[in-house]
């Protein structure tokens, strides 16, 4: 039996499988780290390959190993992937891809029938059952599982009237590659995030006729990206954990940083809303003030969700929709530790997490840090 599971190696399970064999857990005898992707790189190696490096937002390092310097014009996907692969042989991060995890259940399958009196000397609020972690490679025993899914596989596409209907192609961020695709199209942008303002402006670059959509007024701030600011966002983001509500996006918590490119992008027209979408129709848009827009394309710049469903036989959410969480523990369920839900969503908790999480784990199992 395995101590613990690390499901996910994106940045904060690298981060989290790092920090457990600092404080001495033996890969592939004490902790493996699971993980879909053919290959390193996590999310990033989606990435479309129009988004370079110079381009991105929030590439961070991987504790204990810097990025090494690249170009800028680059794909995003290609660097990290690189990085990824050279900081998992560099560490010798026990990485068993592709695998997919399709369930994670106490091994008990009655939740009511008492513990064995035998409880491996471990700590009493992980005593009794191991998690199975279930996957389309058999199965793994396990004391304790990281889950460090992230978002990416769970695109979010919400529900607007005439959406059945419109004639035109729809796409997710998920599935864009490039801007070619789309060359003498009109395209309805919905979304407003950083996604969405980066589709406009390469889309507008390439001679694309756009449209935007929000919810809301786009929040441009000014505000320097501090490590107040950073505190502040996780604040905002853990008060929603913390009542068991579904975690706001990181972008809402934080805004648009209004960049020079963003601001010549306002100024030009492009990164105006139209407001928000009243409903689609078979040729185009109607929009709240009831003007309209032709379009060929709808993409939907509309965020991710947190990629929990294989965590559903565990029975953790509350009735608000989210899952209870102090920092990166789980109130229902004591031998699950989560990141990439909530704050650590975003690549600029995702290192601390991990860390996190580590560390928790360690204390339960009652090995010394």
């Amino acid at each position: 039996m395995l101590d613990v599971v690390v499901i996910g190696a994106g940045q904060a399970g690298l981060s989290a499988a790092y920090y457990l064999a600092r404080q001495g857990l033996v890969p592939e005898t004490d902790f493996v780290v699971l993980d879909a992707n053919p290959a390193a790189g996590g999310a990033w190696l989606h990435r479309w390959p129009s988004l370079t490096l110079g381009g991105a937002h929030g590439i961070h390092d991987l504790p204990g190993m810097k990025r090494p310097p690249s170009d800028p014009h680059e794909p995003a996907s290609a660097v990290v992937s690189r990085y990824y692969g050279s900081y998992e042989q560099t560490f010798d991060v026990p990485v068993h891809r592709p695998v997919k995890v399709l369930g994670v259940r106490s091994l008990v399958a009655d939740s009511a029938m008492l513990f064995p009196e035998d409880d491996g000397g471990l700590p009493a609020d992980i005593a009794g059952p191991p998690l199975v972690v279930e996957t389309d490679r058999g199965s793994y025993e396990t004391r304790l599982v990281i889950n460090a899914t992230g978002t990416w596989d769970k695109p979010y596409w919400p529900h607007y009237p005439g959406k059945d209907v419109f004639a035109g192609r729809q796409l997710h961020t998920h599935d864009f590659r490039s801007v070619a695709e789309f060359s003498g199209q009109r395209v309805l942008v919905v979304g407003g995030g950083t996604s969405a303002v980066q589709f406009l402006l390469q889309l507008a670059e390439a001679g694309v006729e756009t449209a935007w959509t929000t919810r809301h007024a786009p929040e441009f701030t000014s505000r320097e990206f501090d490590p107040d600011w950073g505190r502040d966002v996780e604040r905002k983001v853990n008060e929603r954990t913390a009542a068991g509500l579904p975690p706001l996006s990181v972008v809402g918590a934080t805004g648009l940083p209004l960049t020079q490119q963003y601001h010549d992008g306002i100024a030009a027209g492009i990164l105006v809303s139209r407001g928000p979408l009243r409903s689609l129709t078979l040729s185009g848009a109607v929009f709240e003030d009831g003007t309209t827009f032709a379009a060929d394309v709808v993409l939907w710049a509309t965020g991710f969700r947190a990629a929990l469903d294989h965590l559903a036989p565990l029975k953790l959410r509350e009735s608000g929709g989210g899952i209870i969480m102090d920092g990166v523990k789980v109130a229902r369920e004591p031998r699950l530790l989560m990141v990439g839900y909530g704050a650590s969503a975003s690549t600029l908790g995702a290192n601390r997490a991990g860390r996190a999480a580590a560390l928790a784990a360690l204390d339960r199992l009652s090995v010394p840090v």
